[in-house]
């Protein structure tokens, strides 16, 4: 049985998964930091990873992957 679907991905695709996953990863450790610093008493380290100015950064790279993530994904689409 014959199928059109080839088994390569556009390259666009696997980067953009890539840097999602990264950016997954990345908000797992900063929720593993924030909890351990809490833990340990650390209030200074606790109080840098909750500031306004990294989750501004962080809202800027999400929306950014997203766009990229779904520009890939009309790209494949439309092949």
């Amino acid at each position: 049985m014959k199928t059109n679907l080839t088994g390569d991905r556009n390259i666009l695709f696997k980067w953009a998964c890539k840097s999602l996953k990264f950016f997954l990863l990345t908000l797992v450790g900063f929720a593993i930091a924030c909890v351990m610093s809490q833990v340990i008493g650390a209030e200074a380290i606790a109080q840098m990873l909750l500031s306004v100015s990294v989750w501004e950064w962080l809202g800027r790279t999400a929306i950014f992957i997203l766009c990229w993530l779904s520009v890939a994904i009309i790209y494949e689409s439309s092949r």
